[in-house]
């Protein structure tokens, strides 16, 4: 039976999965205004919403609701908290989503994800339940989503995930990238740095539902919402992020990613008897910095070896202290990962983070570490290592030469 559809059709779903349960509760639950004053705006966006307090600013509990013309309508009542750390909740949440996309005739399915990330670590920290979803989850947990949708509404089989937005810390990885590209999502828009909450503001679904057959302009006015957004008020104002990229997930793309990435790392492992040759791959290294620039950044934090993939690889292929066949290699995966960047944006000095500059930003991260400490520092709890890409790429054989 086909569903009901409003009309006219929506342009867009845009689900918002906030996990209020931690210490930015109050100030992330900034993105369900913004979605109300946007839906007000733009009747072609529709917003699903699964919305959990801690309770420390009020009653801890989970609201299900759909925000369109700027109303608010729940969906049953509120419910004891969830654990937002959950894959299945969070299957179930996409599933939902895609649900009330079929019946709003939406062109387009987005997923933003807001808390707490901790890179190729995951994010979504469920403070009450002692969890942290693991990065390679949270990817798996979108595709069942599908799944569920799919299973429950065979006459929509071909809806998918198109984009997910992370209002997340550190989450424009390549590792994520590659982990959301074989979930079958088609973008991700992400900060490589972390970020001040509330973070991307929830203009970012206009940006998306204006420019869904134009990619580059939708790329563009996304991190331009992002980078030119101001929370406070002047002297006491901030803007959210130091840097933002929306990412190209096209599997042909990432295979070439994959491919590149992998044929660089064995080369630098076959490199291991060359004393001089490995001193210089760890002067370049060093000499990109990793993440976490921020004041309070402590030695042991492990996205300090996130470091930015395009300024890491061009250090390298430009270093003619190596041979020709280490710096080409580098060069191609240089040029791979180029070509998942579809917009981005980065500041020369972010003021709150002292001023930091972020102009080799440009671009999604690789976990590259160039000391034992850097290697998984805060592992198992949080573990950069252990996803599909690291494996697929070697770049555990590389890690072993350079850290």
């Amino acid at each position: 039976m086909e569903p009901v559809r409003r009309n006219p059709p929506r342009a867009l779903e845009f689900g918002i999965y906030r996990d209020g349960d931690n210490n930015l509760d109050q100030s992330q639950s900034a993105v369900i205004r913004q979605a109300r004053i946007v839906s007000a705006s733009d009747p072609a966006i529709q917003f699903t919403v699964e919305d959990t307090s801690s309770g420390a600013f009020g009653s801890a509990a989970t609201r299900r609701m759909t925000i369109q013309d700027g109303r608010a309508e729940l969906d049953g009542e509120p419910s004891l908290p969830d654990d937002m750390a959950s894959p299945k909740n969070l299957a179930r949440f996409v599933a939902r989503t895609l649900d009330n996309a079929e019946i709003a005739g939406a062109k387009q399915t987005w997923i933003e994800l807001v808390d707490h990330g901790a890179g190729d670590g995951g994010g979504l920290e469920a403070d009450s339940f002692k969890e942290i979803m693991p990065m390679p989850q949270i990817a798996q947990a979108i595709a069942e989503g599908v799944k569920i949708h799919a299973a429950a509404h065979p006459e929509d089989v071909n809806r998918t995930v198109g984009g997910v937005v992370a209002n997340q810390c550190l989450m424009a990885t390549l590792g994520f990238a590659d982990a959301l590209s074989h979930a079958g999502v088609k973008w991700l828009a992400a900060s490589p740095e972390t970020m001040v909450s509330p973070g991307v503001p929830s203009s970012v679904a206009e940006a998306v539902a204006k420019n869904i057959a134009d990619p580059d302009a939708m790329g563009a006015a996304v991190v331009r919402d992002v980078m030119q957004q101001d929370y406070g008020a002047s002297a006491f104002g901030w803007k959210p992020a130091a840097a933002f990229d929306v990412l190209d997930l096209d599997p042909k793309k990432r295979a070439v990613v994959e491919r590149s990435v992998k044929a660089f790392n064995d080369t630098v492992a076959s490199r291991s008897a060359d004393g001089a040759t490995v001193a210089s791959l760890r002067d370049d290294a060093r000499s990109v910095r990793g993440m976490a620039r921020f004041a309070d950044a402590t030695p042991d934090m492990p996205w300090h070896a996130d470091r930015p993939a395009l300024a890491l690889y061009a250090k390298i292929a430009g270093d003619h202290r190596l041979d020709s066949q280490l710096r080409a290699s580098a060069g191609e995966a240089e040029a791979a990962v180029r070509a998942l960047v579809v917009a981005h944006g980065e500041s020369a000095s972010f003021e709150p983070f002292g001023g930091s500059d972020y102009r080799d930003s440009a671009g999604p991260t690789v976990h590259f570490p160039v000391s034992a400490r850097q290697v998984d520092p805060w592992a198992p709890r949080i573990t950069e290592t252990h996803n599909t890409f690291f494996t697929e790429t070697d770049a555990s054989a590389a890690e072993r030469v350079l850290a």
